[in-house]
């Protein structure tokens, strides 16, 4: 009884504290979560904390990203307002991508998460490698 009291304080904070409830399947923001934190649009935020970077830029910068790729998450990003898009009036036509302010403050809680990883890559890895382990013997 006392553990589900704590749960419903618990759920009772967090709901208070988020402006959307994202834990309702009808969140207007998840389809928006979704796009800011997929693998892609988490590099691209961080690789566009340091400078304005063209597309060529960013697909060199973003190692295993295809084109097709980049371009999606660049408009998805772009449509979020977190990634300006100017197109500069030349032959041909020059594209610079930077982060909004908007873009800017959602890096650096998006870069702590890389951060951690990074941090902690060799515990996940040796957390899996274990797990693999107990599962093959246990087949």
């Amino acid at each position: 009884m006392t553990e589900t009291l704590h749960e419903d304080e618990t759920a009772a904070t967090a709901a208070r504290l988020l402006a959307h409830d994202t834990f309702d399947a009808k969140c207007l923001l998840r389809p928006v979560m979704d796009q800011t934190t997929s693998r892609w649009a988490t590099l691209i935020i961080s690789a566009l904390i340091t400078r304005p970077h063209r597309f060529a830029q960013l697909h060199a910068r973003v190692g295993g990203i295809s084109q097709k790729m980049l371009a999606q998450n660049l408009k998805a990003l772009v449509r979020t307002g977190l990634v300006h898009r100017e197109v500069a009036p030349t032959v041909p036509p020059q594209v610079t991508y930077s982060l909004t302010e908007l873009g800017t403050s959602l890096a650096g809680p998006l870069t702590e998460l890389i951060g951690w990883y990074g941090r902690h890559g060799d515990e996940l890895l040796a957390a899996q490698a274990e797990y693999d382990r107990r599962e093959a013997e246990g087949a």
